[in-house]
């Protein structure tokens, strides 16, 4: 499609937590990297080893990433930034991410006290332990071996720049504010398709990159949590409970996850050439 164009690109070191806009990453087969970051490398885990996001504890919204040289630091409001060191070696341990039982390695005491006290509960933070590999659910990705970190459960998740607009023009005409992209959390936002174009995408090739859509993004209530303040609402899913539920996936869809079958790098403003499923 003439005039599609990379928009915007996110990256989540951590799970849960704010996102870190690029202007460039590089395409992994786990999820954008950038800086030597890799997306949802890291995690936070309650007493039993079980993943901790804004579902449970909206105030994650208000931690927020930064890279600083080669070192990643978390800020929060009321505390003083803390380092995460990356290199840091500890034993393994076993951790939960939806379904997947796969392996972390412990960010320390420090990481571990600052963190249980701006979420107000017990936690720990670990790195995704690489000698494991956490596939991709085979019944969306095939054989193509697709793999990721702590993500949900896909390596990208793409959504247009159009769906958002065409959902905002619905939020105003009911007397609602605006939302912003990142009630959505994207790893890449696509400018000049048509409004909820990605739908029907079969593969997304951006200079050497190719993408594929797998599976429609079935939204939970964090899109309810306004990412600057942590207050929980009802919109959006009250206004794309109207028109944007999948019966087939039981749930409401807002973009697309996908895969990455060639990697490489991706830039704002790249063109984007579509291949579609129609």
């Amino acid at each position: 499609m003439t005039g599609t164009v990379v928009d915007s690109l996110y990256l989540y070191p951590v799970k849960g937590c704010a996102g870190i806009e690029f202007t460039a990453a590089h395409a992994a087969t786990t999820g954008l990297v950038a800086a030597d970051v890799a997306d949802r490398e890291w995690m936070v885990i309650d007493s039993d080893g079980r993943f901790l996001t804004q579902r449970e504890l909206p105030r994650f919204a208000l931690i927020r990433p930064r890279i600083d040289g080669d070192g990643l630091w978390l800020d929060a409001p009321g505390a003083s930034p803390l380092a995460v060191d990356r290199s840091a070696v500890a034993p393994s341990r076993a951790v939960v991410v939806w379904r997947s039982h796969v392996r972390g390695i412990d960010a320390g005491d420090e990481a571990a006290r600052w963190l249980s006290a701006c979420l107000e509960r017990e936690v720990r933070l670990v790195r995704f332990d690489r000698s494991v590999v956490r596939a991709c659910n085979p019944q969306f990705v095939g054989t193509s071996g697709a793999h990721t970190y702590f993500a949900d459960g896909y390596p990208l998740l793409v959504v247009g720049a159009a769906s958002l607009a065409d959902l905002n023009a619905r939020l105003a005409a009911r007397g609602e504010p605006a939302l912003p992209m990142d009630r959505f959390r994207p790893s890449l936002v696509v400018a000049g398709l048509d409004a909820f174009a990605e739908d029907h995408v079969d593969t997304f090739t951006i200079g050497d990159v190719v993408l594929r859509a797998v599976k429609p993004c079935i939204r939970c209530h964090v899109t309810t949590i306004d990412q600057a303040t942590s207050a929980v609402g009802i919109e959006p899913l009250r206004t794309l409970g109207e028109y944007r539920m999948r019966e087939d996936f039981a749930g409401i869809a807002f973009g697309v996850n996908a895969i990455v079958v060639r990697e490489g790098s991706l830039a704002r403003g790249a063109p984007v050439d579509v291949d579609w499923r129609f």
